[in-house]
């Protein structure tokens, strides 16, 4: 557990959990698109990743984000390779961010596993070298996640533990 039961207590019922979910992933999708010249490629800044820590305080977020990326690559990425390998990716690391003990930690597997395999397939795609690309994405991850990402889970943190939704 993350230590952070003060929060995941009053995560709600299940049709605030399921509006949360579908929240997490509609604003996902928008700001990818939002920010499409970021969002993709092999040197991208996808603001969208700063929610991926929010897993770590909702578990409904998982879902949610899995179904925002979803939609964000199929509308602006590189195909099905980019809808399959890059939604499982952001699952995965979802789950991972989700077992995390804080929030610092919590900002590792979004960055690593995307790092690996968005770099990894994108290198594939657009036939450039792997490790300059995987080091590309992971650097762009790290801006989303650690700079854009902690700050925002703190401030959800703030703002959910005094009786917010």
């Amino acid at each position: 557990m993350n230590g952070n039961k003060s929060v995941r207590e009053g995560a709600g019922t299940p049709s605030v959990r399921l509006v949360r979910a579908a929240l997490i992933g509609g604003v996902y999708a928008a700001l990818t698109l939002i920010f499409a010249p970021l969002s993709f490629g092999p040197m991208q800044v996808r603001v969208s990743e700063a929610l991926t820590l929010l897993p770590w305080i909702w578990a409904e977020a998982i879902p949610g984000l899995f179904v925002g990326c979803l939609i964000s690559n199929f509308v602006g990425g590189f195909g099905i390779i980019d809808m399959v390998f890059g939604s499982a990716a952001t699952l995965t690391a979802a789950i991972l961010t989700s077992r995390m003990p804080n929030r610092y930690l919590a900002a590792v597997p979004p960055v690593a596993v995307n790092a690996l395999v968005v770099g990894g397939y994108l290198s594939v795609l657009l036939d450039i070298p792997a490790v300059p690309t995987m080091i590309y994405v992971g650097t762009g991850q790290m801006i989303a996640c650690f700079g854009l990402g902690i700050p925002l889970l703190s401030l959800f943190e703030r703002r959910f533990r005094r009786g917010g939704c």
